[in-house]
C-alpha cells in the first residue's frame, strides 16, 4: 500500500469526535481524491502534513518544541517523506527526529484534524498545511534533545502550555481523552509534575 492509500484509508474510516472534525474529514479525503500528490510539498496550496503530541507517562505533561521560523510552541510534526509508507509512520518519524526521544509508543489512529495557513513553507507564498495529529507516549526518564528544526524543546504541564491557543489544548484534550482508557496498561506510568508556569526539564 502506498502512502497515499493508506492516508485516504485511515482518514476514510477516522470517527471523527466533532462536527467541526467531522467537516475537516470530509475536507482532507476530497484533497487526497482530487490529488495523488496530496501528501507532497509540491501539491499547492494544499498538502497534508503528520504531526505526534507527545505525552509523558502520567499523560500530565506534553512535549512541545518552539518551531524555529514561527517562534511559537507547537507538537513535533511536518512534511511526508519520500520514504514514508503510512501516515501514522510518518508522524513518528518526525517526532523521533524533533525529540530525540527514544522509545516513542505511538497510537496508530488519528486524533485530531487541524488546518492553518502556513506563510513559511516553501518559497511560492502561503500555503495550507492539512494536519493530521497523532498521540504518543514518552517512556519514562527519557529526556528530549533539540533538533536544528527548533530552538529548544521542553515538557511543558498540560494545563500550563506555553501557547494555550484553543487548537492545541483541544488537541491536549483530545489526546489524553484517547489514553485515558489504556492508563493501566503498559502506556500508563507515573508521572512529572510542574508548579505554576514553569516547563518540565
Amino acid at each position: 500500500m502506498t502512502l497515499h492509500a493508506d492516508a485516504l484509508a485511515a482518514l476514510e474510516h477516522w470517527v471523527a469526535p466533532s462536527p467541526e472534525q467531522e467537516r475537516l474529514r470530509r475536507r482532507y479525503v476530497d484533497h487526497l481524491l482530487a490529488h495523488p500528490d496530496g501528501l507532497t510539498r509540491g501539491c499547492r496550496p494544499d498538502h497534508l502534513t503528520a504531526s505526534t503530541l507527545v505525552l509523558d507517562a502520567g499523560h500530565d505533561a506534553v512535549l512541545l518544541t518552539l518551531h524555529a521560523k514561527a517562534r511559537r510552541w507547537f507538537q513535533l510534526g511536518g512534511h511526508c517523506e519520500p520514504g514514508d509508507t503510512t501516515l501514522a509512520g510518518a508522524a513518528l518519524r518526525e517526532a523521533l527526529e524533533e525529540s530525540g526521544v527514544p522509545g516513542l509508543e505511538l497510537d496508530p489512529v488519528p486524533v485530531q484534524l487541524s488546518e492553518h495557513a502556513v506563510p513559511f513553507c516553501g518559497p511560492h507564498g502561503d500555503v495550507h498545511h492539512l494536519d493530521v495529529r497523532f498521540v504518543a507516549v514518552a517512556p519514562p526518564g527519557r529526556g528530549p534533545a533539540v533538533s536544528e528544526e527548533s530552538i529548544d524543546v521542553r515538557w511543558w504541564p498540560v494545563d500550563a502550555l506555553p501557547d494555550p491557543e484553543a487548537d492545541l489544548v483541544e488537541l491536549v484534550a483530545l489526546a489524553r481523552a484517547r489514553l485515558r482508557p489504556q492508563s493501566s496498561s503498559s502506556l500508563g506510568g507515573g508521572s512529572r509534575r510542574a508548579a505554576d508556569d514553569q516547563p518540565i526539564r
